[in-house]
């Protein structure tokens, strides 16, 4: 496989060449300063993509299927009421959009590989995740109070949506006291690999998609601080600019990242999960981790690639 060779200090390359796997439209050099209107269309993005994904599952799978594969009633019932939060979250803002004369962006086609119930059920699970995070990122950059309290009655919403999810994993619903706040990049590069093209009529965003980094399917069922796992950076390599200097990977919480030595292995990064300083928010719960050159803090400039998705059980 070819592979492609980035260095952490030189930003431009790396965010310019995303992985083949991600098949979104190159990211327009004209897009939009950040408004409102750009955070609403943001956010209906990505209410789009949950909306089709949940009406996708229940067209795929019936209740029976649900119940053979371990989530009895009512489970397929609520997830039923989910969609239709889902559903009515893309009015709610298709209709705010309209209603400040801002174009709405329109639902774009997807490929979830749904090939099993739990498969779906583990996806729904960090999809609502990172709903969470991308509207705790966004709420700083709201300038509507009416706006801002709209986005947070929705997040609450998706904060139940995933803690009801990950109880049915049998995940701690509420692993840790504090949720992470995601950046409109990162939120961009976990939707990435979902979105197979979009209406060439929907406003552009100011986004774009890092390499990708996912966790190993080889890392231990059970993540907790001190367990060492693996990033993988399927087709491209991640290289200090000077030869030798460390890379980090570094766990994104609301208190500020947590870094971690990362050691470059065939394919990826090992790394041993960090533990947070006392006081700080937690490493635990569904993390967001990033490779990066800096251990001091995290931004879209100092991000390599990532973030990829980590479950970590809490301690």
């Amino acid at each position: 496989m070819k592979s492609t060779v980035f260095s952490v200090a030189a930003f431009a390359a790396v965010a310019a060449a995303a992985p083949a796997k991600n098949n979104l439209l190159a990211v327009r050099q004209s897009a939009p300063a950040i408004t409102d209107g750009v955070i609403l269309n943001y956010a209906l993005t990505l209410e789009h993509l949950e909306d089709k994904f949940y009406r996708e599952v229940l067209d795929k799978f019936s209740e029976s299927d649900f119940e053979e594969a371990g989530f009895p009633a009512p489970f397929y019932a609520n997830l039923k009421t989910v969609s239709k939060d889902e559903s009515t979250h893309v009015s709610f803002l298709t209709a705010a959009l309209k209603a400040a004369n801002v174009t709405p962006v329109e639902e774009c086609t997807y490929d979830f590989g749904l090939t099993s119930v739990n498969m779906s059920i583990a996806t729904a699970s960090i999809l609502e995740g990172v709903g969470v995070s991308a509207y705790l990122g966004a709420a700083a950059d709201i300038m509507s109070k009416n706006y801002l309290t709209a986005a947070g009655s929705i997040l609450t919403v998706e904060s139940r949506h995933s803690a009801y999810i990950r109880d049915a994993l049998a995940q701690s619903p509420f692993p840790s006291p504090f949720d992470a706040p995601l950046t409109y990049n990162e939120v961009y590069t976990l939707a990435a690999p979902f979105i197979k093209s979009c209406p060439s009529t929907n406003p552009p965003l100011p986004v774009k998609a890092f390499p990708m980094l996912t966790a190993s399917p080889e890392n231990p069922k059970t993540v907790t601080s001190g367990t060492k796992i693996t990033l993988l950076t399927d087709g491209y390599t991640v290289k200090p600019a000077d030869g030798q200097s460390q890379i980090y990977a570094a766990f994104i919480t609301v208190t500020g990242p947590v870094f971690a030595e990362a050691t470059p292995v065939e394919g990826g990064f090992s790394l041993t999960v960090p533990t947070a300083d006392e006081g700080k928010a937690p490493v635990a719960g569904q993390m967001y981790v990033v490779l990066t050159g800096c251990n001091t803090v995290v931004t879209d400039e100092t991000t390599a690639a990532g973030p990829a998705v980590v479950e970590v059980t809490p301690s």
